[in-house]
């Protein structure tokens, strides 16, 4: 079997390639610098911060309904991408064809046969030694184990120069799914993804939407079956990379990501994550934002104190599971809470989504916790805290409010609708509800960001862009250059339904599944231009998917106290 490396010359030329050669590459994830930034890079970028060493990272590139699409331009532009994001990458190319040697193989049928300083090998050279020891060599195991025993070996061998392996593998499978040739070769990586885990393995299934000539309507129905076959074969693809001669329309990219059941995941970083009605309005809510979306909805439960340094010494496996769960997310929502168990694990989670951009949405304790963080981060107070948490702390960024009382605590809380008024409009909470400037939310709070400490903290880059009427009170904070980083003193929750999601959850997952730009720009008024407010009173109305009200998806972990 012949597989021949194509490595650095290949990913130096896949953009000229792609201008050069023309078309589109379109699909429910377009293959443009802002999808992979949004969706890829969300795969890749994901090392082990849980502690243990930093693992391969593999992109697979295969191909479906015809050959010629540009498998090869494709995973060379995915090269050229992450280079430029300061990755070391590697690549390999599988032909899976019986030839030994590439001067067997006639250009006419394949091409110019391309030579590197490395050129071929034989994948069952095992079988030529006699290491199987007359044992019959079958396809299944022995084959498929020496094409991932391979993939690893050569994906580990540095091409630029620099001691050590590459962070990031991209492997292009040759030919097209359901070829019977190929057959071994998609089995093998199939199980190569379950060997290397899922957060270390992404898979961008290239193929065609074609436009009838007669009617000029693009047709989903090969790419549809071109995915089945490819989830008989054990891979599901997590980025579609569609050609077509026309940009996709709205309804194919919607039928295409539909169909082929691309999930949404949202890690919920809580206390009490071992009973799901403690989060039920939250629940419901990431549901009417997802259904609204069209997206299957993924919830990880991860306690928030597994992820703090004492788990990792007391219970290691609980710790790499929680990080796992974690860093595997499209999206971070923190919940409110009260008391100070998980407090911690809270702030590590925000800071993991503020340094590696993860969509993230504090409420109330979640917010507040965003506000700690970033003042230990960037202010470096490293005192930084609650006076709940610590009455004592030289930092106090979320304090007691006044009209509390510390001593009653039944009846004291700052309960029921309270207006918020937006500080800009050119923020995302503010185009997200509609470009209004103030918005009805429901309250259930003791504490409160302290306002002695809000320029200090502004003047670092953190924008409270909703405040309350006398202008002392935080209600919204954002991370202005962040995809979506956005901590609501309110519950939005509260006031989510069918059919009309809260802005600031449907936010978090069009902005978990690369489509906040879409959705911001839906929103846009022009300057000068009298706004209509024909939404509902907390976000957008979109229509939505006719989906089972079960459709959502959790793994929910055992109880903790």
């Amino acid at each position: 079997m012949y597989s021949q490396l194509k490595r650095k010359e290949k990913i130096k030329s896949g953009l000229k390639l792609e201008r050069r050669r023309g078309g589109t590459v379109q699909g429910p994830e377009l293959l443009t610098v802002q999808t992979l930034s949004s969706s890829l890079f969300r795969v890749v970028l994901k090392m082990n911060k849980g502690g243990g060493m930093k693992k391969m990272k593999y992109v697979l590139v295969t191909g479906g309904v015809v050959s010629g699409l540009g498998k090869g331009v494709t995973a060379s532009s995915i090269g050229v991408l992450l280079k430029a994001c300061g990755l070391r990458v590697t690549s390999i190319k599988i032909d899976p064809y019986l030839n030994t040697d590439a001067g067997t193989m006639s250009p006419f049928e394949h091409g110019e046969v391309y030579v590197l300083d490395d050129g071929g090998e034989a994948v069952i050279d095992k079988e030529r030694r006699g290491d199987y020891l007359g044992k019959t060599v079958q396809v299944v195991p022995h084959i498929t184990d020496a094409i991932q025993e391979w993939i690893e070996r050569v994906a580990m061998i540095p091409v630029d120069g620099q001691p050590g392996p590459a962070d990031v593998c991209v492997i292009e499978l040759g030919g097209t799914i359901g070829d019977i040739e190929s057959m071994p070769f998609t089995e093998a990586l199939g199980q190569f993804s379950y060997r290397v885990g899922a957060g270390n393995f992404c898979l961008i299934h290239v193929s065609l939407v074609p436009v009838l000539s007669a009617v000029g309507e693009q047709k989903s129905k090969p790419t549809q079956h071109s995915v089945r076959g490819l989830r008989s074969l054990g891979l599901t693809p997590n980025i579609l990379a569609c050609r077509s001669t026309l940009a996709l329309e709205e309804n194919v990219k919607q039928k295409l990501s539909q169909f082929c059941h691309v999930p949404v995941r949202i890690a919920i970083v809580g206390k009490y994550t071992g009973l799901s009605d403690s989060y039920l309005s939250l629940l419901k809510a990431l549901l009417h934002a997802s259904v609204s979306l069209r997206k299957k909805l993924v919830v990880d439960w991860v306690p928030a104190s597994d992820i703090e340094d004492e788990t990792a010494k007391e219970n290691p496996d609980a710790y790499k599971a929680a990080w796992k769960l974690l860093q595997g997310a499209d999206g971070v929502l923190v919940p409110g809470g009260f008391g100070d168990r998980g407090v911690e694990g809270k702030i590590l989670a925000a800071k993991y989504a503020r340094e590696n951009r993860i969509p993230f949405l504090g409420i109330c304790l979640g917010m507040q916790i965003a506000v700690i963080e970033f003042a230990r981060s960037i202010l470096g107070l490293q005192d930084a805290n609650s006076t709940e948490f610590d009455p004592d702390t030289k930092s106090p960024c979320v304090i007691f409010m006044p009209e509390g009382s510390k001593t009653h605590f039944g009846g004291t809380m700052r309960l029921g609708s309270r207006r918020t008024y937006f500080q800009v409009m050119d923020c995302k909470s503010a185009k997200l509800y509609g470009n209004r400037g103030f918005v009805d939310e429901r309250h259930r709070h003791r504490y409160e960001v302290n306002p002695d400490m809000v320029s200090t903290l502004e003047d670092a880059g953190l924008s409270f862009t909703g405040k309350d009427e006398t202008g002392q009170r935080m209600e919204i904070v954002e991370l202005p250059n962040h995809p979506y980083y956005i901590g609501t003193q309110f519950h939005p929750e509260f006031k989510s339904r069918p059919g009309k999601p809260s802005a600031l959850f449907l936010g978090l997952i069009a902005a978990a599944c690369g489509q906040l730009d879409s959705l911001l720009h839906a929103h846009k008024i022009p300057n000068g231009m009298a706004k209509k407010v024909s939404l509902y009173q907390n976000g957008n109305a979109t229509k939505f998917a006719k989906i089972p009200a079960d459709g959502i998806y959790s793994n929910c972990n055992g109880v903790h106290a």
